[in-house]
């Protein structure tokens, strides 16, 4: 490929076809360039940067190997996609990361053919490229299954449920284990990566093939025995015994950082008659940005930051975060009582586990990403009279959604549920958005559901939630900070199932649940300025409902609305649910349920998300009018 010796070699690699013509020696200057302007890209944007540094040698590697989009390439969570993004014809959008209208910050399968499977959450990598493997081995079509799968992503159960069942693909699949937190370093210098290219060479696995045919026929014992030898051989020389039981051929470790050793060892898998076949590549989180390897955790969601100082971009100081408020609460609780524990699945500090487990680090329980096992480790715990909180975000408590229903709700044990990241999430998108937990959750009986209006009314429901032993109970709020208002210092016992009455008026009643209070209230005074007078209620419980309070606002106010950030199924479809068995509708009460819209939002600013919903309060003021407006013309109708 001929270049002026001014041009970047990136901007000659528009896909991975353009990639695929260069020489191999020219592959390091090409994942130079590539980390550069991910390093760029990420500190005009903000997102994920550490794990995309860490792994740019390797997306070279293979887009370089592989026939991509043929091969489908899957990665796992999708936080490490930069390079793959730019290397495969989005560098020109690439500053347009995780902002309204542009480039979603994992991979998304209507975005790019390079991208043939969505991802967001952990572990489903495997899964999905064994699908696409078993797929083209059963319609005879070329193409193999490639998941790119983290050490921590391993840590969850699906990933060894898909590899258990992944013989079927042959060697049509191949798994990529990023290892980029190895608590013991293994030798990954130039005498494994000879070994490496050696076990995964044509010509050792054809030999390995010719002398396992020779064993089948011999007596069982002695086959039996030598299949353990070569299995314990090269267990003790290259690590992999238990992905060789799970049924794949293991080559590794390697320094994921080397293209030269990269490159042919992948050459091999490629060609390689055997598999599946897992390749250990070790990296390092942040590679080739200073400050993102001194501070790996620090850098893997990152703000706008200076790309020559690594100095992030500071939001201006305001009230302190859902998140914070909760793991502060919960700590002082704890103070006191000796049976309050806490359980996160790898999110400490997006929960604020972490500040729990400063105060109490015994009982103080990270589970790696393993909701599931979070959620029954969680009920085993309170049948045993302990008072769990298991701080998981709206969207990876549906991970677990059978546990909750199986192992806490059937049994009604008293497990506490703190959900954070509940209604819309900005950047991170729909795939992290929490939209359904009310629905998912006050449909099973049992359950006590919550939404604090502010940061003050998630201390009192902490606390009430660490009172509550008849059974499960949640308490959801929004990602980001508070309102505020100042903090209780003596946290009150809410009174289950009873909400409170923020204004009183006569024409309109709002009923609010969480933190769309704000958005109620200047409803409510621009509802006032056009001489409608409004109530607010605070309903704090979704279920069970005040259905008191509930009856009386909707006998008394010619039109009631339901607001809420969640999907339908969650407040409004029980209010009209209480309202439609309880016969309180009639022609003279017009009902109005606000919630989240039925379709997946993409990122954008949450207030732009929220406005797109029409959950503000210039929505609320016209879901007013538009139904007194319908209501007038209808009670014209009847005196007609």
């Amino acid at each position: 490929m001929s270049q002026s010796p001014d041009t970047p070699l990136l901007d000659t690699v528009p896909t991975p076809a353009e990639l695929r013509a260069l020489k191999p020696a020219q592959l390091r200057q090409l994942a130079d360039e590539l980390r550069a302007e991910t390093i760029s890209a990420v500190g005009h944007t903000g997102g994920h940067l550490g794990s995309g540094l860490g792994v740019v040698e390797l997306t070279v590697a293979i887009h370089y190997v592989f026939d991509t989009p043929r091969d489908r390439l899957v990665w796992d969570v999708g936080h490490q996609c930069y390079p793959h993004k730019i290397l495969t014809g989005r560098r020109e959008r690439i500053r347009t990361l995780r902002t309204g209208g542009g480039l979603s910050g994992f991979t998304k399968r209507t975005e790019s053919e390079y991208d043939p499977f969505g991802a967001a959450h952990s572990s489903t990598s495997i899964s999905a490229a064994l699908g696409f493997a078993v797929a083209n081995k059963l319609t005879g079509s070329p193409g193999k299954g490639i998941a790119v799968i983290g050490d921590g992503a391993m840590s969850a159960g699906m990933a060894y449920e898909a590899m258990n069942n992944a013989e079927q693909a042959g060697n049509r699949l191949v798994v990529i284990l990023n290892d980029n937190d190895m608590s013991i370093a293994p030798p990954v210098g130039g005498l494994s990566a000879y070994l490496s290219r050696i076990v995964s060479s044509r010509e050792f696995l054809g030999l390995r093939e010719t002398l396992k045919k020779f064993a089948r026929k011999l007596p069982r014992p002695i086959h039996s025995a030598a299949k353990k030898t070569d299995e314990f051989a090269r267990g003790m020389t290259m690590g992999g015994t238990l992905f060789e039981e799970l049924g794949f051929y293991y080559v590794g470790p390697i320094d994921g950082h080397n293209l030269d050793h990269l490159i042919p060892v992948l050459e091999n898998v490629r060609d390689a008659e055997e598999g599946p076949i897992l390749v250990h590549v070790v990296t390092k989180k942040g590679k080739g940005y200073a400050p993102a390897e001194k501070a790996a955790d620090k850098y893997h969601g990152v703000q706008k930051f200076d790309v020559i100082t690594g100095a992030q971009a500071k939001a201006p100081p305001g009230p302190p975060s859902y998140q914070n408020v909760f793991g502060d609460a919960l700590a002082k609780l704890a103070e006191t009582d000796s049976r309050i524990c806490a359980i996160t699945a790898a999110m400490p500090s997006g929960t604020g586990v972490d500040r729990f487990a400063q105060a109490h680090p015994d009982r103080a329980f990270d589970v790696g990403i393993a909701e599931q096992h979070a959620v029954t480790f969680a009920a085993g715990l309170a049948a045993q009279g302990m008072r769990p909180f298991c701080a998981i975000y709206s969207t990876f408590l549906q991970r677990a959604y059978d546990q909750v229903v199986h192992d806490v709700a059937i049994q009604n044990l008293p497990v506490r549920f703190a959900i954070d990241r509940a209604g819309l999430v900005g950047a991170d998108g729909a795939t992290h958005a929490g939209s359904f937990d009310v629905t998912y959750l006050a449909s099973l009986p049992n359950f006590v559901v919550m939404a604090p209006s502010d940061e003050a009314e998630l201390v009192h429901m902490t606390y009430t939630a660490a009172e509550h032993d008849t059974g499960p109970i949640a308490v959801r709020y929004p990602r980001g900070n508070g309102t505020g208002v100042a903090l209780p210092e003596v946290p009150e016992k809410l009174e289950i199932g009873k909400g409170r009455l923020v204004r009183e008026g006569k024409a309109v009643a709002i009923l609010s649940l969480g933190t769309r209070l704000g958005e109620a209230i200047k409803a409510a005074d621009a509802l006032e300025a056009k001489g409608l007078s409004t109530t607010i209620a605070d309903l704090r419980f979704a279920k069970p409902l005040d259905e008191t309070l509930i009856r009386r606002l909707l006998a008394t106010h010619e039109v009631a609305v339901t607001i809420e950030e969640n999907a339908i199924g969650g407040l409004g479809a029980h209010v009209l649910t209480m309202a439609s068995d309880q016969g309180l509708i009639d022609a003279g009460l017009k009902l109005r349920t606000m919630r989240l819209p039925d379709r997946f939002q993409d990122q954008d600013k949450p207030e732009l998300q929220y406005d797109e919903a029409g959950l503000n309060a210039a929505h609320i003021v016209d879901t007013v009018l538009k139904a007194l407006r319908h209501n007038s013309e209808g009670l014209a109708d009847a005196r007609a």
